[in-house]
């Protein structure tokens, strides 16, 4: 089955959104509706009204987003988190829970079905969020699906990109925070500064390993292509494995997104792009228009689900197999 997919386009944002609303996120802090440098916005042409999502600048908790040096008791656990990821996220790691995790046997279901599990998990490595998933991963489909309402592989990328978080559940090997969730990187190379907390690398045993670190390519080459470059282990590259080995009919792209939506070195500051080949520089398109929404619709704009239910189940099923292995 081919796929067409529009070449993704990053332009200045609407200049007339007089029509949009205030966001009320978590706590009662109102973001105006006039809140400035929102880039990455879709083009003009493709609305289908002037109210356009634009992206808040504090999150649920009065802070600026993404910020990992506000003090608060959430920042410290947060911290905690990148210490122990630091540590433990070897290459030797990576491969092992890569071997062990594609076996795809541990259970069977429909996606619709996982993406109700997640009402059973809370990210620890998130400063802007500390509600249950499922509320995110609408969010995120949705105020997509308003912008993009010709992108349904978009729409369902959206709603399944945070999938792969089930790995903290018992059925699913119940593994700790630091092997699930947070920013993504890769191994087998030197660690970009630009990774948050850098300091905790001091104490991986890759830090000082000259097979890692005698070049910034380590044991790559330039323009490897991305899918030849193993990621630190998380939620991102399991969701992908169970795409991929289910027969997903996804656009590349919309694989893309779900695998290096958290390596945000790469898609915020640019690290790693000597790695990078043509494809990843297309499909690196799709996922800063989609890291936009991924990362600034964690509000309190609830969904009805019920509502939207039937029509990400009609994109799942044309998609997705009815069950997968996970």
């Amino acid at each position: 089955m081919t796929i067409l997919v529009k070449k993704a386009e990053v332009v200045a944002k609407v200049e007339d959104q007089n029509e949009i609303s205030d966001l009320v996120l978590d706590g009662g802090f109102v973001v105006s509706k006039d809140v400035a440098g929102n880039d990455g916005c879709v083009k003009p042409e493709a609305l289908v009204s002037n109210d356009e999502f634009i992206a808040p600048e504090i999150n649920a908790f009065g802070q600026t987003f993404r910020d990992y040096n506000a003090e608060s008791e959430r920042q410290k656990g947060v911290e905690e988190f990148y210490r122990l990821n630091h540590i433990h996220q070897t290459y030797d790691f990576v491969k092992k829970m890569r071997e062990e995790y594609k076996k795809l046997n541990r259970v069977e279901m429909s996606i619709w079905e996982c993406c109700e599990l997640l009402n059973e998990v809370v990210d620890d490595s998130d400063p802007d969020l500390d509600e249950p998933q499922i509320e995110h991963l609408l969010q995120t489909a949705e105020a997509i699906r308003k912008d993009y309402p010709d992108e349904d592989w978009l729409h369902l990328t959206a709603l399944i990109h945070d999938l792969g978080k089930v790995l903290l559940l018992p059925s699913f090997g119940g593994l700790p925070q630091w092997a699930v969730v947070g920013d993504t990187h890769p191994v087998g190379c030197p660690f970009d500064g630009s990774i948050v907390h850098h300091k905790y690398f001091n104490d991986n045993p890759d830090y000082n390993n000259p097979k890692y670190n005698s070049s910034k390519y380590g044991i790559y080459a330039h323009g490897i292509g991305l899918e030849n470059v193993l990621m630190s282990w998380g939620h991102d590259d399991y969701m992908y494995l169970v795409a991929k080995e289910n027969g997903s009919t996804l656009p590349q792209a919309g694989l893309f997104i779900i695998r290096y939506h958290s390596f945000y070195p790469l898609h915020k500051c640019e690290a790693y792009t000597h790695l990078m080949n043509k494809e990843d520089e297309e499909n690196l398109k799709w996922l800063k228009i989609f890291n936009k929404y991924d990362l600034y619709s964690k509000s309190k704009v609830r969904i009805d689900v019920e509502k939207v239910k039937p029509y990400y189940l009609s994109l799942i099923e044309k998609y997705f197999p009815a069950k997968l292995k996970w």
